[in-house]
């Protein structure tokens, strides 16, 4: 169910099951949710989908994309709610979206006067922000999932800062933030000692995302490949991924030049679009590749993105920068043979799987990792079979059981050096007034 910022006075969460022993009212917090595809979409969805499923009520607040999001907000019943805030479009970054502080500021009072068990924040922004100021407000605790490696992301972004003073501005950031809140969550172990290194003292857990297995199932490779004229011996290597610098969808560009002379039939598809998209476009004619690569946008992951699954022959993968590798687990799922890199969060992901191959990130030994298994069709095979088996260590039930403990342990906090008591009343009055003062405050979060 979609409640706007209009219509916060009738707002209300959704009411939790009476069937379930204790259930707990979660208030969700994020800079981005569907429409918007990327990872931390795909990772609050599927947290939600399962807490759900266990019986609790989530709410979630996000911002308003001004397109239709009915699907999205709707799909997983009457216990999850999503309040959409009017929000702007991100410079250099058109695919985002930042929430406006008044809308911020008019959400408020309904969200304080309201009784969640939990707060768990997924992005560092205004989303980040509002958590800060209900848990001062209310005196619940706050838990952040640092979803994104930032010292790693931001010379993409701000490619004028000098990179020593960008990556110690991102160190300062993320230290800054994660010591705002009760506890935090790292999706890797790898995540959480970059944590630990920035002098991050809030106490932690790791906790990886999962995928709903359930979802990736299915799929008919033969008839994406005839829907997209691709020949069924034609060799095909698959990419999914935000089209976007920090990815390297060069690096694979260039995997694929060197590839090309070994296999003159070579198909290179990449699905998923961002703002690189045209200049990877135009480095794929300037490296000869126009009839090599196929450029796919998003697909509908009920449909058209498990059929590219199955149509593939390799999965393909070589960010740096991910605190954890989604796509990787549903390639596993679906029994789609891996090469990638193991870096930061896909080294966690990779470690032991018997259904992937983890390359260097050197363009020719890569390119050979990928000629390898093109060449022997029955390791490919016997990976595939691992693949769901390798899958099973991800499922997102599992995960969220761990995830219930974490919410029961920081529930039970007393939060020092916050007014009130746990869960009482909001005097809104005095919660406006603070919110004024500190306008200017919490600047990295702004």
């Amino acid at each position: 169910m979609t409640s706007r910022v209009q219509g916060l006075a009738q707002f209300t969460p959704p009411a939790s099951p009476r069937e379930t022993a204790a259930p707990l009212q979660i208030l969700m917090l994020s800079d981005v949710y569907f429409p918007r595809i990327n990872g931390v979409s795909t990772s609050i969805r599927a947290t939600a989908q399962s807490l759900v499923k266990a019986g609790h009520a989530v709410t979630l607040v996000a911002p308003d994309y001004g397109v239709s999001s009915l699907a999205h907000d709707d799909e997983l019943g009457e216990r999850f709610r999503v309040l959409r805030l009017p929000a702007r479009r991100v410079f250099l970054d058109p695919e985002d979206r930042l929430m406006h502080k008044h809308a911020l500021r008019r959400a408020l009072p309904a969200l304080a006067a309201r009784r969640w068990d939990v707060v768990h924040v997924h992005t560092p922004f205004r989303a980040h922000r509002l958590g800060a100021w209900l848990r001062r407000a209310m005196n619940v605790p706050v838990i952040e999932t640092y979803h994104t490696y930032f010292e790693a992301y931001i010379r993409h972004y701000l490619p004028w800062l000098p990179r020593a003073a960008g990556e110690a501005f991102a160190r300062r950031m993320s230290r800054q933030l994660c010591n705002e809140v009760d506890h935090v969550i790292a999706p890797t172990a790898e995540m959480a000692a970059v944590l630990a290194r920035y002098g991050v003292r809030t106490a932690s857990s790791v906790l990886p995302t999962g995928i709903n297995l359930d979802e990736f199932r299915g799929g008919h490779g033969a008839a994406f490949r005839a829907r997209h004229g691709i020949a069924p011996d034609r060799p095909m290597l698959l990419t999914i991924s935000r089209l976007a610098r920090e990815k390297q969808i060069d690096f694979l560009l260039h995997v694929a030049r060197v590839l090309v002379p070994r296999f003159p039939d070579l198909l290179l598809v990449i699905a998923g679009e961002g703002p690189d998209a045209g200049r990877l476009k135009t480095l794929a004619q300037n490296l000869g590749l126009s009839g090599y690569v196929l450029f796919l946008g998003n697909l509908d992951r009920r449909g058209a993105l498990l059929d590219c699954y199955r149509a593939s022959d390799l999965f393909v993968f070589a960010s740096p920068t991910e605190t954890q590798g989604l796509v990787l687990i549903e390639a596993m799922a679906l029994g789609v043979p891996i090469v990638s890199t193991a870096v930061m969060g896909t080294a966690t992901v990779l470690r032991g799987a018997r259904s992937a191959l983890i390359a260097p990130e050197d363009v020719p030994r890569f390119a050979d990792c990928v000629a390898e298994l093109l060449s022997h069709p029955q390791r490919r095979a016997e990976m595939a079979m691992q693949g769901p088996l390798d899958a099973q260590a991800w499922s997102v039930d599992a995960i969220t059981v761990r995830l219930l403990e974490i919410y029961a342990t920081v529930a039970t906090m007393q939060l020092p050096g916050v007014m009130g008591s746990n869960h009482r009343p909001t005097d809104w009055g005095r919660l406006r007034d603070r919110w004024d003062m500190g306008r200017n405050g919490s600047s990295v979060a702004r």
